[in-house]
């Protein structure tokens, strides 16, 4: 059982060489400076979502309710939330922090990421302002504000735990550059921002992992503030696709010194979209494709990450393993 001895001039203080009670206060005290500060500046622009959903098969006459958390990144009312929030809904109400209410519409959501725009009819509204992500580093403070069921915003505060990680979306596609923190993210806190000691938005908070005890995650400002321009410029985000279905395999040693590759793995192509890109092409079923436009690729994972706005209808070369040989095919990805 610990004790806490307030008592600067007590025995227990004195006996331990170079130790200085008021340092320690005073270190404390910085700490909760920042962490007052921080959240005082971004809260204000923090506002509680409220979602109903369309009616569910079997429950005709209930439907689905949600909530979650969002925060004005404009004056004229564009905020940003996570998609899983406002995914499905028919009706968005959004409260903010003076306690006035509005009704909302959906911009645009990108599911890929987890993140989505919404807008209310205001103007001069308190904002959070995004900060750069890429040169955050491990134990730096990071600050989780949201506004869960409709109470005054909460705060939790951690450190950034782990940088560079990696999150599966609800639609399958791997979210990359996630911030991983031990500021707890409570239910209802989705959505919310992940902001460092000056108020600046460093993260939009996404994810808990249940199970595990203080692991939370947040997509980082430098992803966000990318799709969330895309978003409110043009609704939604292109990708790329080229219309086959596959896996990962391993390439067995020989193929890969036959061939000379540098890359253990590959996607096997296991069907083609009747109405996809591939369809057309060389493309066949059993080839095992390992290079998009002369990048390697290892699995599925890899090949999203290459198929963005910028390769739709513009010609692209897949080379394939097939009978042990290399053959190069040219292909023009469509829109997802």
């Amino acid at each position: 059982m610990y004790q806490f001895i307030l008592n600067s001039d007590s025995p227990s203080s004195s006996s331990h060489p170079g130790h200085d009670f008021h340092e320690d206060m005073s270190l404390l005290d910085a700490y909760s400076k920042a962490v007052v500060t921080a959240s005082e500046q971004a809260s204000q622009a923090v506002a509680h979502i409220q979602v109903k959903g369309l009616p569910q098969k079997g429950r005709r006459r209930r439907q689905d309710k949600g909530s979650g958390s969002g925060f004005i990144v404009t004056p004229d009312g564009y905020i940003v939330t996570n998609s899983h929030v406002i995914h499905g809904a028919k009706e968005i109400r959004v409260d903010l922090q003076d306690g006035r209410q509005f009704d909302a519409r959906l911009v645009g959501e990108d599911p890929a990421t987890d993140l989505a725009v919404i807008q209310i009819a205001s103007e001069r509204l308190p904002l959070a302002r995004f900060g750069p992500s890429k040169g955050l580093r491990v134990g730096q403070l990071a600050i989780a504000i949201g506004n869960p069921y409709g109470f005054e915003y909460t705060v939790t505060a951690g450190v950034v735990s782990a940088l560079g990680r990696s999150l599966r979306s609800q639609n399958g596609r791997l979210i990359d550059n996630v911030i991983q923190t031990d500021a707890a993210l409570n239910p209802g806190n989705s959505g919310g921002p992940l902001v460092n000691s000056k108020g600046e938005v460093i993260g939009v908070n996404t994810a808990i992992i249940l199970p595990a005890q203080g692991i939370c995650f947040a997509i980082a400002s430098d992803t966000a503030s990318f799709i969330i321009s895309k978003l409110i410029t043009q609704g939604r985000i292109r990708r790329g696709y080229i219309g086959i279905a596959g896996q990962q395999v391993n390439l067995p040693q020989r193929t890969r010194n036959l061939l000379n590759l540098s890359i253990s793995s590959g996607i096997l192509v296991r069907s083609i979209e009747a109405d996809g890109p591939a369809k057309n092409s060389q493309v066949h079923e059993g080839d095992v494709l390992i290079s998009f436009n002369g990048i390697p690729i290892a699995n599925i994972d890899d090949l999203h990450r290459l198929l963005t706005e910028v390769t739709i209808g513009q010609e692209a070369v897949l080379e394939l393993i097939r009978s042990n040989r290399l053959v190069k095919v040219k292909i023009v990805p469509g829109e997802v």
